[in-house]
């Protein structure tokens, strides 16, 4: 099943919780928690009070992408009732094995991202350990970027290998995510879509949202 992952870093933090609602009555079955420390990329967003913030607000589990440096540190603050994913960067983590343990210990779902420049290879060593990967379609950092293609020979290859080895990891890819190319990325293989911008700054989230999973339909 395709599931779309609406990012609540292009919500509009004045209105959040209306925001997410917005998106849970539009049928998304993620929410997508973009977290960024200034270091690891050059922006920052919110910590682990906002996204907490949300709880008993929405039943859409979280699905918390980790853009910091030394995330082992801050990993407990974001495991909640409500979170479904963790995941966090290749290239802020020496010890790629032990931070996966780490997050499993935890009782959630495990996984690894990797940036643009960043050769999909280097998981080979750890995919049979994770639940989810997770292709980065643009540099992260910033919302409204625009799709790389690149990204598309990732998930294609990514599906190529789980279907050799018998592995059972999702495929989700975030980052210049519209309408006009989520196709390309679900026909790649993607599994689960991220859309921010696409969707937040839309007049009805809900709709957007809506037009979105529709969009996703297995045909």
């Amino acid at each position: 099943m395709r599931i779309i992952a609406p990012s609540i870093l292009s919500a509009d933090f004045s209105r959040l919780g209306e925001e997410v609602k917005a998106v849970e009555k539009g049928g998304a079955r993620l929410i997508h928690v973009d977290v960024m420390d200034g270091h690891f990329v050059p922006n920052i967003s919110f910590g682990s009070t906002v996204m907490r913030s949300l709880l008993g607000k929405t039943n859409v589990p979280f699905d918390v992408h980790l853009m910091i440096e030394a995330p082992e540190k801050y990993l407990k603050d974001f495991v909640t009732d409500n979170t479904a994913y963790v995941t966090v960067h290749w290239e802020a983590c020496p010890e790629i094995s032990g931070i996966v343990d780490h997050i499993h210990k935890y009782g959630v779902k495990a996984g690894i991202s990797i940036n643009p420049d960043t050769d999909v290879n280097v998981l080979l060593p750890i995919l049979d350990q994770l639940d989810m990967v997770l292709i980065m379609s643009v540099f992260p950092g910033f919302g409204g970027q625009e799709f790389i293609p690149s990204a598309l020979d990732k998930i294609r290859t990514l599906k190529d290998i789980r279907k050799e080895k018998g592995l059972s990891f999702e495929i989700e890819v975030d980052g210049g995510i519209t309408p006009e190319n989520i196709q390309q990325a679900l026909e790649a293989g993607a599994d689960i879509i991220v859309a921010g911008s696409s969707i937040f700054k839309q007049r009805d989230v809900e709709q957007a949202t809506r037009d979105f999973v529709n969009l996703a339909v297995e045909r």
